[in-house]
């Protein structure tokens, strides 16, 4: 036979024995021939041959064969119809059914976590307190607080509302598949049936995920340092991998990035690189980043291409911005340092010392800004991180005294990483905290961090509610 062959299956028929394709040039001879031969010799065909049953090719057959073949394919043709529609119709309404089930009841513990009737009457109350007269005039900023409050109490309602609409055109889709008899409508309500349960179940995830953010400032943006650790060159490049990998996350998020500091390596790479992540809830997603990556690979800057282990250190803290942070620092307990910004900014950046180092001596933390073009300015900014980096410390450590808190900054080495990044002589992307772990090593590298984040959100609840219950007497 001429045809292509992808899957083979060997048929005898009689004392013919030949290869029918899995897959066939479906306008040749072989198709019809195939199918008269197993009509003359009472063999049933497979399924798959079925479209043969109703348009014979003249050109294949002779004027005898097609009479033969019109004559016996009622023979077949209701069986193999038969099962095809059988098949359809158990598998793909069984399978809708129970993801119709399964997503019921994850719905229906959304909704009972989201606790609908509480919002809204949280809501009214709040909506009555802002219509007050004298609120405006006597306090803004409660006002304000409270308009922020019935905004985040409205998205809520509006999303818990939406995915039960979701829900509700799903189950209809499945009850309509049911009573249609039309089995091309039947394929289209299935195809949208599916898509609507796809779509929720996305949903879902994202709104069980995004629950399990209510840190203090898990809803602030968010301020990524990324640090070459030991490894030389690989290190260096490996930083700027981590770089890239954060910022299309960002991006696939609908977050907004922006290049704070950057210093790049000699030979290739960088050094260092401060990114600032804005949008809501970009600190909440990221906290979990903070620590050591791992990367194993052959290296491209070694002759001979053996494996090279490189580490980078990575620190998170959030962007306070307008936030009032209650906490004093010592003007004693400060280290400042000048020096002159480099890159855009004409020559006043190579003539005035803008940029500034701050350094609180009692914990050995350190914040450089030089992104502004004065150094008053630039001295506000470092002040707000230095602020954000304490509040970090300050809530890991369960408000013990900050000058007895030294290991603050992440060692990028061996021993200290949170997640290993293997391209040789495998390919894996494992988190030694969780335990999730994937192969998709580009995937993972092209942003798709979603599931590390969830499963450490996730490992961070079990283990808050394990500490709630053992608080209980």
């Amino acid at each position: 036979s001429s045809c292509n062959l992808w899957t083979q299956e060997e048929h005898v028929i009689g004392n013919m024995s030949f290869l029918a394709a899995g897959r066939l040039n479906l306008a040749g001879r072989t198709g019809c021939q195939f199918m008269w031969r197993c009509m003359r010799a009472s063999v049933q065909p497979p399924v798959k041959w079925s479209m043969y049953l109703h348009a014979p090719c003249a050109p294949c057959l002779s004027s005898c064969q097609q009479k033969l073949y019109r004559t016996t394919r009622s023979k077949f043709l209701p069986t193999v119809q038969a099962k095809a529609d059988t098949a359809v119709d158990v598998e793909g309404v069984g399978s809708l059914k129970r993801a119709v089930e399964v997503l019921r009841s994850r719905l229906q513990e959304a909704c009972n976590v989201a606790d609908t009737a509480g919002l809204r009457a949280r809501l009214a109350l709040l909506e009555d307190t802002a219509s007050s007269g004298n609120l405006w005039t006597e306090d803004p900023q409660k006002a304000q607080e409270i308009m922020g409050q019935m905004a985040a109490l409205r998205y809520e309602i509006d999303t818990i509302e939406s995915l039960q609409s979701t829900f509700d055109d799903a189950v209809f889709a499945s009850e309509l598949l049911e009573a249609s008899e039309d089995k091309k409508e039947q394929l289209e309500i299935m195809s949208e049936a599916q898509s609507l349960l796809e779509k929720l179940e996305g949903r879902l995830d994202q709104w069980e995920t995004r629950k399990l953010l209510n840190g203090l400032y898990d809803d602030r943006s968010a301020c990524i340092t990324i640090n070459a650790g030991a490894g030389g060159v690989d290190a260096m490049d490996w930083a700027e991998m981590l770089e890239r990998m954060y910022t299309r996350w960002a991006q696939a998020m609908g977050y907004s990035t922006r290049t704070l500091d950057r210093a790049a390596g000699e030979e290739a790479g960088l050094k260092s690189v401060e990114l600032e992540v804005t949008g809501i809830f970009a600190y909440g997603y990221l906290k979990g980043e903070k620590g050591t990556h791992r990367l194993v690979r052959s290296s491209p800057f070694n002759a001979k291409g053996l494996r090279q282990t490189s580490f980078a250190g990575v620190e998170v803290m959030p962007l306070l911005g307008d936030m009032q942070v209650n906490i004093d620092i010592k003007e004693s307990d400060l280290q400042m340092s000048f020096q002159r910004a480099g890159g855009a900014g004409g020559q006043n950046v190579n003539k005035v010392e803008t940029g500034v180092r701050i350094t609180h001596v009692p914990t050995g933390l350190s914040v450089k800004c030089t992104q502004e073009r004065t150094q008053a300015a630039n001295r506000q900014i470092a002040m707000d991180m230095l602020k954000a980096k304490l509040l970090v410390v300050l809530e890991e450590q369960q408000a013990q005294k900050v000058a007895e808190i030294r290991g603050d900054a992440v060692k990028a080495e061996w021993g200290q990483q949170i997640r290993n990044y293997v391209f040789h002589p495998y390919k894996l992307v494992k988190d030694t905290r969780t335990g999730y772990e994937t192969s998709d090593v580009q995937g993972v590298m092209d942003g798709e961090l979603t599931p590390f984040i969830s499963s450490f959100l996730r490992l961070k609840g079990q283990q808050a509610t394990q500490q709630d219950l053992g608080k209980e007497p």
